[in-house]
């Protein structure tokens, strides 16, 4: 407990799924939390849920004047960030040739535009905070090769990470990217997915898929001080799938 104590944290895609399991941590480990999704109506519940160190803002990760927006009620309610964790994505598994101009430019903008907008935006909020730490969830298909669209924008953030972190170390902010593996969330536990994750469980390493806390952990080491020489790396944790 207190692992973040006097920490104020931006988590986007925070109203579900992995984001929620980083929301949930952060509050727990004595962050004030701002976490933001289009899901207005399960941000609202989670925060009302949570508590009074928590607040939901309704956001469009693609918008810079979102961000901008973000970053003014963060200060507001809570005081300069210090922590900013770029969770909000998408994935997208269509062959080459199906893929349209539109579903392309849908991916880049929310996996990796979003990125560069919301590291852009933090800097200021940060430097008056006096340090920083950025969290970037990328994926083990920002290190080997997977789905058109979805694997080129987690290369780009594993990318931006590495050139983020060359600029703002100076400012004591910090950037590293996550990576990863099959993680159980809704998305992967309903329908046909049940059956196909089952079977591909059964060949990574350690033969199950990961859960979301496990990636909160991670997430959490990166966003507190104990990670303080840690800047321009890559975690992976993916049960030993890129290890293969």
């Amino acid at each position: 407990m207190g692992r973040l104590t006097d920490k104020v944290a931006i988590i986007t895609g925070g109203a579900r799924g992995m984001g929620e399991s980083h929301v949930r941590k952060f509050v727990s480990e004595g962050a004030k939390v701002v976490f933001t999704d289009l899901n207005e109506e399960g941000g609202q519940a989670l925060a009302k849920e949570l508590g009074e160190n928590v607040l939901f803002v309704k956001q469009d990760v693609t918008k810079e004047a979102d961000w901008t927006t973000v970053i003014e009620e963060t200060e507001k309610a809570f005081g300069p960030a210090n922590i900013l964790v770029n969770n909000a994505g998408i994935s997208m598994s269509k062959p080459l040739m199906e893929m349209t101009e539109a579903d392309y430019r849908k991916i880049v903008d929310i996996n990796q535009v979003s990125v560069f907008l919301g590291t852009k935006a933090v800097v200021p909020s940060m430097q008056k905070a006096g340090s920083g730490s950025i969290v970037n969830i990328s994926s083990m298909n920002g290190l080997v090769g997977g789905a058109v669209g979805y694997t080129d924008t987690k290369f780009a953030v594993r990318g931006m990470t590495k050139a983020a972190a060359l600029q703002l170390a100076h400012y004591g902010i910090r950037v590293n990217s996550v990576h990863p593996g099959v993680i159980e969330t809704p998305m992967v536990t309903q329908g046909d997915a049940v059956e196909m994750i089952k079977e591909f469980a059964k060949h990574i390493p350690l033969k199950r898929v990961a859960q979301s806390e496990e990636v909160s952990s991670l997430v959490l080491y990166l966003a507190s001080d104990e990670s303080s020489y840690s800047t321009g790396s890559e975690f992976v944790i993916d049960g030993g799938l890129t290890a293969q």
